[in-house]
């Protein structure tokens, strides 16, 4: 996996990644800035997981979201302290027994995004499931 980053002007930048896409960040709130997209990183990747997850236990997934919070640090270089992912699940035939397994695998197994941060930021979850 490659990227690049190149400047763009004043603190904006844009992310090219070897598949092509490109993202926009700035750091003068005119896009997303670099951290908010680590936690957009991290509510993506987990839900690919939980909907992956309930998918192949054959379950009837209709939607997913993630809502999440983060706490930075007050000081330089401000990195997250604590992350809650609330994942808020919608379909036919879902168990919360189910969900809180995906959930869980996600959390635990399966995320690169939080698995990457674990032991440095304090990750919790939490979910609703919506029938």
């Amino acid at each position: 996996m490659k990227a690049r980053v190149s400047w763009d002007k004043d603190l904006t930048f844009t992310g090219t990644t070897d598949s092509g896409y490109n993202t926009v960040m700035d750091g003068n709130g005119n896009a997303v800035s670099p951290m908010e997209s680590v936690l957009v990183a991290i509510g993506a990747c987990s839900s690919v997981d939980v909907v992956d997850i309930l998918k192949k236990g054959r379950f009837d997934i209709s939607a997913c979201h993630c809502e999440l919070e983060a706490t930075r640090a007050e000081e330089p270089p401000r990195v997250f302290e604590k992350v809650h992912a609330h994942y808020t699940v919608s379909g036919k035939g879902i168990t919360d027994k189910a969900l809180a397994r995906a959930v869980q695998l996600s959390a635990e197994k399966y995320c690169s995004v939080m698995l990457m941060l674990k032991g440095n930021v304090d990750i919790t979850t939490s979910f609703t499931l919506v029938e």
